[in-house]
């Protein structure tokens, strides 16, 4: 990694705060929107707000890298593990449009991401995604009361 020498500002750690403030306004405004149908305790739109906040954080902190002087340059991107982890998150959003449910499509996240990081032993990551996402739904859905996506696996439990 060589220095920085001659750029003024980051570009692309300036475009990734830009979007972070953007991403916390709009849920910000979300959480304006929200009603309460109770008068006690917090209401639905405190966890949205917390959000923004830390969104407008991480922002700040993007601004203030953008400016600074001597940093290093940043590696080229590894667009194959993008590919791979991009891959396991259409394959979460196809899992859980098609009705395969939650933890298929979590099982095969945690698949593809571990493959992103390099890690080619598919099977046995496949069974520890399917354990994980396994657990993270009878957590959810027995313990909090809050459902997950439900496909033909989770309709057991």
């Amino acid at each position: 990694m060589s220095m920085a020498s001659g750029k003024k500002f980051d570009r692309p750690a300036l475009v990734v705060g830009i979007l972070l403030f953007v991403a916390a306004g709009v849920t910000a405004f979300d959480a304006s929107r929200l009603k309460a149908g109770f008068t006690y305790g917090i209401s639905p739109a405190a966890m949205p707000y917390v959000v923004s906040v830390f969104l407008a954080l991480l922002g700040i902190g993007h601004f203030i890298s953008a400016f600074r002087e001597g940093l290093p340059e940043p590696d080229e991107a590894d667009w194959k593990a993008f590919g791979w982890v991009s891959g396991g998150l259409l394959a979460l959003i196809a899992c859980i449009w098609l009705g395969a449910g939650f933890v298929l499509g979590s099982t095969l996240l945690f698949a593809f991401t571990a493959r992103a990081f390099g890690r080619k032993a598919i099977v046995a990551d496949l069974a520890i995604g399917f354990v994980l996402s396994l657990l993270v739904f009878l957590l959810f859905n027995n313990l909090l009361t809050l459902t997950l996506p439900e496909g033909p696996l989770e309709r057991l439990f």
